[in-house]
């Protein structure tokens, strides 16, 4: 799963960038990001939009059917789905022989063949210390055998991890196959290699010419490779040459006539279809809508800004649809939300009155005020951290998490000594020190507005909210480095375990998932028994049990779940968001002779 930018971004670009007219395009497919990458290293990516580049670099063993809903996983580089034995501790693949990693200077001119070493190399750096990943948790979490020991030891003696030792728990049974073992049950283990930014194979030779600066040389067997990045400003793919001959072939579900269309329309094609991704990082709004109504984009995400002129009402507007725009308008898997941080002497704690506090913010705080004012109603109140789409979700689940109610949020405070005692209008702490809570957030105007909604509901129950405003990347790290006391951004699911948005919860995660860094024995225990049950009534139960611990002790308010707003210029084929792969792009093709 990957971080989002919960609403919007640092105000560091204010017009519209020159982007080729509309006129002189080729087969290219221009679309923008609102916010700015990282990096293209898989270990290091924490972010949903360095995950998209790089899910079009590099390639998992699995993946998911384009336009199958239920969502369905099948082979990518993989011979076919992996074979399962032991109850779900023991995994099996064989990988396709024929596949090529992209041609590099490392290669020496000579084809690199994708081989099963290769991922057991790709997992393992999740391991290494030297690396720092913030997604090792998926890994340790599942339990592969062996590789935290691996770890551990090379922590302890201060060595380099070695990546040639031979562990259980992933190992190379030949050239082409690899097995995974696991130490307790995974019913849902296989999802972690259908995501192409996170399982993708990387060539242990590459890693090691590049050294520190690997992130800006990704080298996959992917259908692009990257041919130009000017850090935070834009981004190129290209088609990789050496791509096998890969064509599109989908199973959309019977009565879903959009999908079906498409399915006809790209039967046969060789993906990917787009000769050349250009993605354009255009924080602001305004110019990235601009952007896409005079022709320079090929596709936008409806900033939420515009959706009461482009989609009133939750239809394409006349005039957009008189110039051939297409809308395709879907729920997101994801879950917005803001922290507290456990460990601030301020906000964290487990002590009944801290427990109050985050409560009686959570109260004040009103989600559907948010849903009108900031997102123009596009989306859904969150009443759990687990999203749509995802094992967990309860549609008729209810809980304190949407709930607005100022008149109980004062009475906790009352009840627990939040008094203004020296008749400021701000309440103070029980033992009369300053109560000032701080929010972190970026510098866009829709941050902004946010900021002024949470100064506005806090005042009215006496609570006084200060703003701490720095870019994205600072405060990714600061994050990680448990150094703020309240942010807030969104979750995107990457599968359709809906366990891993308990997971942001469970205390051995705390500096990965688990920004707010709780910790809970009693939720941990609960945690850990549903992630080895298979889907059904008994998880169910213990996911709404864990759901209700955290609505309890809010270590997070979710806000809302939202629903994206996909603009298509009339050459755009193919496009179709899928709830969890991110190679969306490998699927979309332009067509040179449709005027935009």
């Amino acid at each position: 799963m990957r971080r989002r930018h919960w609403l919007g971004a640092s105000a560091a670009l204010l017009a519209a960038p020159r982007l080729a007219p509309a006129a002189a395009r080729d087969n290219t497919l221009r679309v923008a990001f609102r916010v700015a990458e990282t990096g293209f290293d898989p270990v290091a990516i924490g972010d949903e939009n360095s995950n998209r580049v790089a899910a079009c670099i590099f390639e998992s063993p699995l993946t998911y059917d384009h336009l199958a809903r239920p969502v369905a996983m099948q082979p990518l580089t993989a011979e076919a789905l992996p074979e399962v034995a032991d109850d779900f501790r023991s995994f099996t693949f064989r990988i396709r022989p024929g596949i090529f990693f992209a041609d590099d200077p490392v290669f020496q001119g000579r084809p690199r063949e994708l081989v099963a070493q290769d991922y057991v190399y790709a997992i393992k750096r999740y391991y290494d210390p030297r690396n720092n990943s913030e997604l090792l948790y998926l890994w340790e979490n599942a339990g592969v055998l062996g590789l935290t020991e691996l770890r551990e030891r090379a922590l302890k003696e201060k060595k380099p991890f070695d990546y040639d030792a031979t562990v259980e728990g992933i190992r190379a049974l030949d050239r082409y196959t690899f097995s995974v073992r696991l130490a307790k049950p995974g019913p849902r283990f296989a999802f972690l290699f259908a995501q192409t930014g996170l399982a993708g194979a990387i060539a242990r030779e590459v890693v090691e010419a590049y050294g520190a600066d690997i992130a800006a040389h990704p080298v996959g067997t992917g259908p692009y490779v990257l041919a130009a990045w000017r850090r935070s400003s834009r981004i190129e793919l290209v088609r990789n040459p050496r791509y096998r001959e890969r064509i599109f072939e989908a199973t959309p579900a019977p009565g879903d006539a959009q999908a079906q269309a498409i399915a006809r329309a790209l039967a046969g094609r060789r993906l990917p279809l787009a000769e050349r991704v250009e993605i354009s990082v255009i924080e602001e709004s305004q110019p990235r809508w601009l952007a896409f109504l005079d022709g320079s984009l090929d596709q936008i995400e409806l900033p939420v800004d515009f959706a009461p002129v482009a989609v009133p009402g939750g239809a394409l507007a006349p005039h957009l649809a008189r110039r051939g725009v297409r809308l395709q308008r879907v729920p997101q898997p994801d879950m917005v939300m803001t922290y507290f941080n456990m460990l601030h002497p301020l906000v964290g704690g487990y002590a009944p009155e801290k427990v109050a506090l985050r409560r009686a913010i959570a109260l004040a705080y009103d989600n559907d005020e948010e849903l009108r004012a900031l997102r123009n109603g596009q989306g859904i109140a969150a009443q759990s951290t687990i999203p749509p789409f995802t094992s967990g979700y309860e549609s008729g689940y209810r809980s304190e998490m949407s709930a607005h109610d100022p008149a109980r949020a004062m009475a906790l405070l009352d009840l627990y000594g939040y008094l203004d005692r020296n008749g400021d209008g701000w309440r103070e702490l029980p033992d009369g020190s300053p109560l000032v809570l701080r929010l972190s957030s970026t510098s866009s105007q829709i941050s902004r507005r946010g900021n002024e909604l949470w100064r506005k509901h806090l005042a009215r129950v006496g609570l006084r909210i200060e703003f701490d405003v720095a870019t994205w990347p600072d405060l990714l790290k600061r994050s990680r480095n448990a150094t703020l006391m309240m942010w807030g951004y969104g979750w995107v699911a990457q599968s359709p375990d809906g366990g891993f948005f308990l997971g942001i919860a469970y205390g051995p995660n705390s500096g990965e998932s688990n920004d707010a860094r709780f910790a809970l024995p009693a939720f941990d225990r609960l945690f850990e028994r549903q992630s080895v049950l298979p889907d059904g009534a008994e998880r169910l139960a213990l996911m709404r049990e864990g759901k209700n611990m955290l609505a309890a002790h809010m270590p997070y308010k979710a806000h809302v779940h939202t629903i994206t707003n996909d603009l298509l210029q009339p050459r755009v084929r193919g496009w179709w968001r899928h709830p969890f792969a991110r190679d969306t792009w490998v699927y979309t093709g332009v067509d040179m002779e449709t005027s935009s």
